[in-house]
C-alpha cells in the first residue's frame, strides 16, 4: 500500500512538472487563438473555399493549420464549408491540416518537444492537407463542384454566414482564448498530462528503445496507435513525449501526431457519409503515406542537425528560480482550466437559463417554439456549427445552442421538425424533441 501511494505521489509530481513546463506557451497559444476567433470566423473561411481549381485547396489546407479547431470540432466546421459549397477536395484538405495543428498546439509544441518539431509539425500539417486535396481532385467523384455547385458566396448570404460584431471585440477575444478554448480541451488535456506524468515516473528512460527507436517499424507502430485514439492536437503533445521518454525515435511521434488529432471513428465515419467512400479511402492513405514519409525525413532531420531529443526528466534539474516560476505558471493554468470547465458551466448555466426564461416566453408567444435536444456536441464549434445549420431552416428567426444541456432552442413561424432534424443529422449529429 505505501509503494501504490508513493508512486501515485510520483506520477502527481511527474504530471505537475509537465503542466508547469508547457503552462506558458499553451496561455499564449490560447491568447493568440482568441484573436484568431475574432479575426477569422468559420464563415470567413468558407467564402474563400469555394469554386472550382486548385486556389481553394491551398487556401483550404493554409487557413486550416493555425485555426484551434479540435479533432471534433473540425468535423461540423467540415460539413458545414461543403453545404456552403467548398469542392470535395478543398473539404479534404481543411479536414486534414486543421486538427493537426493549431497556435495553441504549436506553442505546446514548442515548449515540450522543441523549436525542430513546433517548425516541422505544422508544415507536416500543410503537406497532408495539399497532398489529400490534390489526389481527391485528381481522382474526382461526381457532383465534386461542392454541396451546391457554386461558389460560396452564391449559396449562402443569410444573417448565419454574416460576421457578427458584439459590442467589446477585446472581450470576445479573450473569453473565446480563455473561457471557451480551454473548456473544449481542458478534459483531454489532462488525460494526456497525467498519461505523460505516469510514463515519466513509471517507466525508465529509453526503456523500449529496442521497439520504438528509429525506423520505419516503429512509425507505423505509434501510427496504428493514433488511428484509433480520439485525442486533440494539443492533448497529444505530452503524450508523444511519453513516447519519446520511453525510446521513440521523433518520427515515430510525429506519425503519432499526425494520425492521432487526424482519425478517429466519428472523423471517418462523417468523411464516409459526407464525401463518399473513394475521399475517405484517398483520406486515409493520405494520413498513412504522410506519417511515414514525414516521420522518416524528421529522422533525418534531427540527426542532420544533431539536435537534443525531448525528455520528461530534464526539468529536474532546473535552477531553482525556475522552479517557482514553473509552479507560479501551472497554478494560471490551472485555474483557467477549472473556470473555464463544463461542471463550472453546468452550475451556472440553470441561474442563467432561468433568468432568460422570461424573453424565451416573449419570443414563443410571437411565433412556434421549439427546444430540442442533440446528441454528439462536443465543443463550441460544435454547437456553433449547430446553431448555423439551424438558422439556416426556413421559418427559423433565432436559435440558442446549449452545449453543455445539450438543447437547441429554435424560435420562428411554421418550423419545420423533420427539416430541422436532418439538418442536424448532415453535421453528423441527432435532435428530436425530449
Amino acid at each position: 500500500m505505501v509503494e501504490i501511494f508513493a508512486e501515485i505521489l510520483d506520477i502527481l509530481r511527474e504530471s505537475w512538472l509537465v503542466l508547469g513546463q508547457m503552462a506558458p506557451y499553451l496561455l499564449f497559444g490560447f491568447l493568440v487563438a482568441g484573436i484568431l476567433s475574432v479575426c477569422v470566423s468559420p464563415a470567413w473561411v468558407e467564402r474563400h473555399l469555394g469554386g472550382p481549381g486548385w486556389g481553394p485547396v491551398l487556401k483550404a489546407a493554409l487557413f486550416g493549420v493555425p485555426l484551434p479547431l479540435c479533432s471534433c470540432g473540425v468535423i461540423p466546421v467540415s460539413a458545414s464549408i461543403y453545404r456552403h459549397g467548398a469542392s470535395r477536395a478543398a473539404t479534404t484538405a481543411f479536414l486534414l491540416s486543421t486538427p493537426q495543428t493549431g497556435v495553441d498546439s504549436i506553442a505546446i509544441t514548442y515548449g515540450l518537444l522543441g523549436p525542430v518539431f513546433a517548425i516541422f509539425r505544422p508544415i507536416a500539417a500543410l503537406l497532408t492537407g495539399l497532398v489529400g486535396g490534390t489526389l481527391v481532385r485528381l481522382v474526382a467523384e461526381p457532383g465534386d463542384a461542392g454541396a451546391a455547385g457554386q461558389p460560396t458566396s452564391a449559396v449562402c448570404q443569410e444573417a448565419c454566414c454574416s460576421k457578427t460584431a458584439p459590442q467589446n471585440v477585446l472581450l470576445r477575444m479573450l473569453h473565446y482564448g480563455f473561457v471557451t478554448l480551454p473548456r473544449d480541451i481542458g478534459g483531454a488535456l489532462l488525460v494526456g498530462i497525467l498519461i505523460a506524468g505516469a510514463i515519466a515516473a513509471l517507466v525508465p528512460a529509453h526503456r523500449l528503445e529496442t521497439y520504438l527507436g528509429g525506423g520505419i517499424v516503429s512509425i507505423l507502430l505509434l501510427m496504428a496507435v493514433g488511428v484509433p485514439i480520439y485525442v486533440c492536437a494539443t492533448a497529444s503533445v505530452p503524450i508523444a513525449v511519453g513516447f519519446m521518454h520511453m525510446g521513440a525515435s521523433p518520427g515515430a511521434a510525429l506519425a503519432f501526431l499526425i494520425a492521432g488529432p487526424a482519425t478517429n471513428a466519428a472523423t471517418i465515419t462523417i468523411v464516409w457519409r459526407l464525401l463518399g467512400r473513394r475521399t475517405a479511402a484517398i483520406y486515409l492513405l493520405t494520413i498513412a503515406v504522410t506519417a511515414v514519409a514525414c516521420g522518416l525525413l524528421l529522422n533525418w532531420l534531427f540527426t542532420w542537425f544533431d539536435a537534443p531529443l525531448p525528455q520528461l526528466d530534464h526539468h529536474e534539474h532546473a535552477a531553482g528560480h525556475a522552479v517557482w516560476l514553473s509552479d507560479v505558471w501551472a497554478i494560471a493554468l490551472l485555474a483557467v482550466m477549472i473556470l473555464s470547465s463544463k461542471t463550472l458551466a453546468r452550475l451556472t448555466k440553470g441561474k442563467r437559463l432561468v433568468g432568460e426564461e422570461a424573453d424565451h416566453t416573449a419570443a414563443s408567444a410571437a411565433g412556434q417554439r421549439l427546444d430540442l435536444a442533440v446528441a454528439g456536441m462536443t465543443c463550441s464549434h460544435c454547437a456553433e456549427s449547430v446553431r448555423r445549420v439551424l438558422a439556416e431552416c426556413d421559418g427559423v428567426s433565432s436559435v440558442e445552442v446549449d452545449l453543455v444541456c445539450g438543447r437547441a432552442l429554435v424560435t420562428g413561424n411554421g418550423l419545420d421538425l423533420p427539416q430541422l432534424a436532418a439538418a442536424v443529422a448532415a453535421l453528423g449529429y441527432a435532435a428530436s424533441l425530449p
